[in-house]
């Protein structure tokens, strides 16, 4: 009986293993993809706001996400993000006044200010998408987050493609990539099992 446990115990951990190094090879993969090409809509993901000023993080995505819509890819820039405790603006309404300070015509710019993960976001732009009759969309963050972003986006019903930004801080060092991966491991685990959204402060 103990060595059939044994013997269960490692076929356990070889699969798991197994399952963690595909998954890793997949957001490695997709996070390595452009797929920009024109779509009905270009989304950008938020992430955290300094008293109004886009982070970093944030700051990237928001570069990348203008750059394609000026590139003329899309007719419509989709903003998202909610507002965090203590926070006084949302994520939302930061990217909107940088993308129209950047050139954005405010009647082009859609809001999602509710959403404080991933999911929330994305089930509020899916419906706000399919009332506008956009289909085709396409969507700009980090490249360890395009997988999952891709994955929520593509179960509420939108054709979907990634093109992530390449100047962002998680790409910075390993470190930082490697932080960033190990936690989209754990969001898809969690999200594939349960159907629930996480997401940690992005800096």
């Amino acid at each position: 009986m103990r060595r059939d446990l044994t013997r269960l115990a490692a076929l356990a951990l070889v699969g798991a293993s197994a399952v963690t190094a595909y998954a890793t090879f997949r957001i490695w993969d997709q996070g390595q993809r452009d797929e920009r090409r024109p779509a009905d809509a270009i989304v950008v993901l938020g992430a955290a706001e300094y008293d109004g000023r886009p982070s970093p993080v944030f700051r990237a995505r928001l570069d990348h996400a203008v750059s394609l819509y000026h590139a003329g890819l899309a007719p419509v820039l989709v903003v998202t993000g909610g507002k965090a405790a203590g926070d006084r603006t949302t994520e939302a309404a930061v990217a909107r006044d940088f993308a129209i300070a950047q050139g954005v015509p405010a009647a082009s710019i859609l809001v999602e200010d509710r959403g404080r993960t991933t999911l929330e976001s994305l089930r509020t732009v899916g419906g706000m998408l399919r009332d506008r009759g956009a289909r085709n969309v396409l969507f700009v963050s980090d490249r360890t987050h395009m997988l999952r972003v891709l994955r929520i986006a593509r179960d509420q019903g939108l054709t979907s493609f990634g093109s992530p930004t390449t100047t962002s801080p998680i790409d910075a060092d390993l470190t930082s990539r490697a932080d960033a991966t190990l936690h989209e491991l754990g969001a898809l685990a969690f999200y594939f099992l349960t159907g629930a959204g996480v997401d940690p402060p992005q800096s």
